[in-house]
């Protein structure tokens, strides 16, 4: 007990020059944080001149793209005959609760029958 006692006494108060100090009195950890700030910031600018000078582009030139082939098919797009009322087709054993009972909830008169 005395010899831990004895060994107490003899430890310094403080941690002081805990880290290693670089000869221009910014330590190794300081450092690196900087270098990972700056390669931060080149990273965020180089993916951010991307955005604006790549993406932008080829998003407005592929747009014009499907505009131009939509507009090609719609010219020359015939619409599909009707579907002959066969008695297997729209079967109803109990009608809808809403609207007219016939008809599914998602009913569209000018697209479906």
């Amino acid at each position: 007990m005395i010899h831990f006692v004895r060994r107490i006494t003899f430890l310094p108060k403080a941690r002081t020059f805990a880290t290693a100090v670089e000869a221009g009195g910014v330590s190794s950890f300081v450092a690196e944080r900087q270098a990972t700030m700056e390669h931060a910031n080149a990273t965020a600018s180089l993916w951010k001149k991307i955005s604006i000078y790549v993406c932008i582009p080829a998003l407005i030139l592929s747009s014009a793209n499907a505009y131009r082939l939509l507009k090609e098919h719609s010219a020359h797009k015939t619409h599909p005959e009707d579907i002959p009322n066969y008695s297997y087709l729209r079967i109803r054993n109990k009608p809808f609760f809403w609207g007219d009972g016939d008809h599914t909830l998602f009913h569209n008169p000018a697209v479906n029958k």
